[in-house]
């Protein structure tokens, strides 16, 4: 059984920066998209950032700039690197792993509260 968890989020000043951390336990036998999505109180789940089993990345475009995702096949890992957070950015992030990258069989992790506030 495949379980993500994630780890890393907090209160934050505005402007301030925080990094998600998700860490893959379980067996995964084929290649897999990691992403991060969010939502925020009364919103829908939104994609946030993706990056795929190549490398390749995408990001919503009110994080362009601000925000890097990153992976660590070997360790297993996927990250999120937040910086000049706003008050909108407040969310639960939640951690994705999509096998295969097309949707079929996808996890998510319990979610990291991020809050930004001064």
């Amino acid at each position: 059984q495949v379980q993500l968890v994630e780890s890393g989020g907090g209160l934050v000043q505005p402007g301030g920066s925080l990094r998600l951390s998700c860490v893959i336990s379980g067996s995964i036998f084929s290649f897999y998209d990691m992403g991060w999505y969010r939502q925020a109180p009364g919103k829908q789940r939104e994609l946030v950032a993706v990056i795929t089993s190549g490398g390749r990345t995408n990001y919503a475009d009110s994080v362009k700039g601000r925000f890097t995702i990153g992976r660590d096949s070997a360790q297993r890992t996927a990250y999120l690197q937040m910086n000049s957070l706003k008050p909108d950015d407040t969310a639960v992030y939640y951690c994705n792993l999509d096998v295969g990258g097309i949707g079929l069989k996808v996890y998510w992790g319990q979610g990291t509260q991020v809050t930004v506030s001064s």
